[in-house]
């Protein structure tokens, strides 16, 4: 959900002290599926999520990681360890508070917060992404800011914080170092 409050920080106080911006599997710009919108997901998935958060938060969120870090697509899948930590902190939140984070991503929307990005933006995506699919989300809004350069890491799934760490940590100082002369990235850095 972070791409979220960065976008909403950006149109609210217009980008006040903020010089770049990076949002790694972001939400952006908007997941519901809708007239206006059909590359997004369908509201009976959210419906969906929302049931079996109601009726089995432990086992839901227990699939729901196992997607988030590609366990079953990656050839380099995350830990056990990994997977039971990651489970554990999503259960320490109250039920109510999750269904509330699953109705705010699942149904805000962000296109109109995107013209707020008048600096150099940097997406990050993985190209399968089970969360947040790729395709109705980082390369919409990628294209849709006139700064923004996408870096889509194939094969990678949405949490690249853990599968794909050192490439990320690459690819955000390089971005992070760049100057105005120098300020375009390559979309095959690796």
């Amino acid at each position: 959900m972070g791409g979220g409050e960065v976008a909403r920080y950006m149109s609210r106080h217009a980008g006040k002290g903020v010089s770049k911006a990076v949002l790694i599997s972001s939400i952006l710009p908007f997941r519901l599926q809708t007239t206006d919108n059909p590359a997004g997901t369908p509201q009976a998935k959210f419906d969906k999520t929302d049931f079996s958060i109601r009726t089995e938060r432990a086992h839901f969120f227990s699939g729901f990681f196992q997607d988030f870090f590609g366990v079953k697509e990656k050839n380099q899948a995350v830990s056990n360890e990994l997977l039971v930590w990651a489970r554990g902190i999503a259960l320490q939140a109250g039920i109510k508070p999750t269904l509330a984070c699953l109705h705010s991503f699942s149904s805000t929307d962000f296109r109109e917060d995107l013209a707020a990005f008048k600096i150099p933006t940097l997406f990050i995506h993985g190209t399968e992404d089970l969360t947040v699919p790729i395709e109705a989300s980082s390369r919409l809004a990628a294209a849709a800011i006139p700064n923004a350069t996408l870096l889509e890491y194939a094969g990678a799934p949405h949490g690249l914080f853990a599968t794909d760490k050192d490439r990320l940590v690459r690819d955000l100082l390089h971005f992070l170092v760049q100057t105005p002369e120098n300020s375009r990235i390559e979309n095959n850095m690796s």
